[in-house]
C-alpha cells in the first residue's frame, strides 16, 4: 500500500525528530534495530481484530487474521497485507544469519522473518510490538 501524502509528510527527517515522535523503546527497536524482551511487548498476546500499522509512518503492515501464537513471545504473522512496504534484508549481526524485516516507507526496523511458520505461507514474521500500532476494527 502506498502512503497518502499526509502520511508521508509525517515521517520524521532527523534523528531528533524521531526521538520526539517515539518512546525510548520504540526508538531503540525501530531506529537502532533493537529487540524488545520476549513476552513483554503490548501485542504479543493480543487477540483483537484490526490492522497492525507501522509505528514510524502509519502504513498498514499486518492483519489480525494472519496473526498466530508462535510461542516465541512476540507478535507473529504468517503474511503481510497485500502491497505492504515490508522489505526483507540480510542480517548478519550477533554472529547469526537472519532475515531482517523493515518498513521500506520509513526504514523502521520491524523484526525478522523465519521459514518456520504455518501454512498457507510457511513464514513467521516475528515482529516487535514497539514497531507496531494496532488500529482496531
Amino acid at each position: 500500500m502506498t502512503p497518502t501524502p499526509s502520511q508521508a509528510a509525517t515521517i520524521p527527517q532527523t534523528e531528533e525528530e524521531w526521538r520526539e515522535k517515539l518512546t525510548p523503546m520504540q526508538y531503540q527497536v525501530t531506529r537502532e534495530a533493537g529487540t524488545e524482551r520476549a513476552f513483554s511487548g503490548e501485542y504479543w498476546n493480543t487477540k483483537e481484530a484490526g490492522t497492525y500499522m507501522c509505528i514510524g509512518c502509519g502504513v498498514p503492515l499486518f492483519r489480525s487474521e494472519a496473526k498466530y501464537d508462535s510461542g516465541t513471545g512476540w507478535p507473529s504473522f504468517y503474511e503481510a497485507v497485500d502491497g505492504a512496504p515490508v522489505e526483507e534484508r540480510h542480517d548478519y549481526s550477533y554472529g547469526m544469519v537472519r532475515t531482517e524485516v523493515v518498513c521500506s516507507n520509513c526504514e523502521s526496523h520491524l523484526g525478522h522473518v523465519f521459514p518456520d511458520g504455518p501454512q498457507p505461507t510457511g513464514q513467521r514474521y516475528c515482529m516487535n510490538s514497539a514497531s507496531l500500532d494496532l488500529e482496531r476494527d
